[in-house]
């Protein structure tokens, strides 16, 4: 049964972390390497058993202290069948049957459950979530998706694939997210900020403006979400308007959640958090005019109360199998 410990394992589509905590959501453990340094997903998911492995015997503990391991990954998955099926931000993570596989490497319950979902019931249950029957998670990092409290119990959909609001279409065109130029995703997420920020330049320079932060077209189009976020950080004019149009499409997007679901919170982690002085005002003066009043005023819209802890406490929460 183990001696109260768990694992959790976050496989994110720029890096993983592995986890050791406890059912009252403390870490006494966290190693992180690269996603996308390895070899492809049968690497990555070796390396993963080895920094288990290294973390027990730098805690002087072993698999029998272990209760169980919760892996939380970016959809879509099986989840009855424990399969990492194809997400977006995983190229190559094809029909991969993770949970079988660290079964048999660990002989221990393992779960696996979409990290949106993972992330909503964090924060529903330890974070700014906590007292609410209805709220929607929305991650707004590497991708976009949301995980789903309905009626006071996680939802996932007919055959896991509830919450996958990154998909929606919000204009003709624009950034590409979820194999989809104009989508959610494209707009709200670490690489569609990079497109926004990469075409919103290269139009200036062409222009003949001065862009401060980034002067030539060659950085442009090597341009992330972080050196954007920085800039508008020091008062750059143009980082800031780029934040501020993934602000507009974000309460485009929320306006479409608010009106067909109703919920009391809606919680934003990743981007969303770490720069939202630029980006909710803008997506709040959309909400105003898009939604309907009577569920605008009943809705809080948060940051992640979990902050940068949210991935890890998530992978414990699915060890727990409180999803």
């Amino acid at each position: 049964m183990g001696n109260g410990y768990l694992l959790g394992i976050d496989i994110g589509g720029t890096k993983c972390a592995v986890i050791l905590g406890d059912k009252q959501g403390r870490i006494y453990k966290r190693c992180a390497f690269p996603t996308r340094a390895q070899g492809g997903p049968y690497d990555v998911i070796a390396k993963i058993a080895e920094t288990a492995e290294t973390i027990l015997k730098e805690l002087s503990l072993g698999m029998g202290d272990i209760c169980s391991i919760g892996i939380s990954c970016g959809g879509p998955l099986d989840i009855k069948k424990g399969i990492i099926l194809s997400p977006p931000n995983l190229p190559g993570w094809d029909e991969i049957p993770i949970v079988d596989i660290l079964k048999d490497k660990f002989q221990k319950d393992v779960f696996i459950e979409n990290d949106a979902n993972a992330c909503a019931v964090a924060e529903w249950k330890f974070g700014a979530g906590r007292g609410c029957n209805n709220m929607i998670f929305l991650t707004f990092g590497t991708g976009l998706g949301a995980g789903l409290i309905l009626n006071g119990r996680l939802y996932r959909g007919t055959n896991d694939m509830a919450g996958e609001v990154g998909h929606i279409r919000l204009a003709p065109d624009g950034p590409v997210g979820y194999g989809k130029a104009g989508s959610f995703e494209g707009f709200c997420s670490g690489g569609g900020i990079a497109q926004l920020a990469r075409d919103e330049i290269i139009s200036r320079l062409r222009r003949g403006e001065t862009v401060a932060f980034c002067p030539t077209e060659e950085r442009a189009r090597n341009i992330t979400a972080m050196d954007v976020g920085l800039a508008a950080a020091e008062g750059d004019s143009v980082a800031i308007h780029i934040l501020n149009t993934s602000g507009r499409y974000l309460g485009m997007g929320l306006s479409i959640l608010l009106d067909i679901l109703n919920p009391e919170r809606i919680i934003i982690g990743g981007i969303f958090a770490r720069c939202r002085e630029f980006i909710q005002p803008a997506a709040d003066e959309i909400l105003k005019k898009e939604a309907l009043s009577s569920s605008y005023h009943v809705c809080e819209i948060l940051p992640a109360g979990l902050g940068e802890k949210i991935g890890d406490i998530a992978s414990l929460c699915v060890a727990m199998g409180i999803t």
